[in-house]
């Protein structure tokens, strides 16, 4: 996608059509999602950032703290419409029960700042994000007693988030890295995390 979109993405996305974006992507593929698709969803994010000036701004203006889900659905809700799709697997819903992962991801990039995650966001606080939920960062929750749902969907994210937030209130998120790195490792089993770090 940055070959595509050169050296500036956003200003390539807010001076970019849907079908030069379509003809720049010709043969694209990624899991379920092909070149049309990805050039629908980047005219939209175009579109986001020619009608609000950046995603922060867009994703602001429907966020009250510390409703995060409520502000993800309403953001996916503007990016779809910019992007004139009805729905996509880009962008699951938490109002559907998902945990929106990449979402979630993408906000804590965005709003914390360290060696991980670069920032910029000011309008959004570390300690009101939400644990990017994947399978290995739910095996984690539910070893360390955080998670009891049996299923890693979005009240399971934010029950990990809460029982994180009792370690850090301040940034309940900071672990995910570390954490999700030992969850990935080969034969490093959650009880052996717990083991070592009890």
């Amino acid at each position: 996608m940055l070959s595509v979109l050169g050296n500036s993405p956003a200003d390539a996305l807010a001076g970019s059509g849907e079908a030069e974006l379509c003809e720049r992507l010709c043969g694209f593929v990624h899991r379920f999602t092909e070149c049309c698709e990805m050039a629908k969803f980047l005219h939209g994010i175009g579109r986001a950032l020619n009608g609000h000036g950046s995603l922060e701004n867009l994703f602001l203006s429907g966020y009250k703290a510390p409703d995060l889900p409520d502000a993800m659905e309403r953001f996916i809700d503007a990016i779809l419409g910019f992007a004139s799709l009805p729905e996509s697997h880009l962008l699951p819903r938490p109002s559907k029960g998902s945990a929106c992962k990449r979402l979630a991801l993408y906000i804590r990039w965005m709003v914390r700042c360290d060696d991980v995650d670069p920032g910029g966001w000011r309008g959004v606080l570390p300690r009101d994000i939400i644990v990017p939920l994947d399978t290995h960062m739910y095996r984690i929750a539910r070893g360390l007693g955080f998670v009891k749902r049996k299923a890693a969907d979005g009240k399971a994210a934010i029950e990990a988030t809460e029982g994180f937030r009792t370690l850090r209130p301040d940034d309940p998120v900071r672990y995910d890295f570390a954490l999700t790195r030992f969850g990935i490792r080969t034969g490093l089993s959650v009880e052996g995390l717990l083991a070592r770090f009890g």
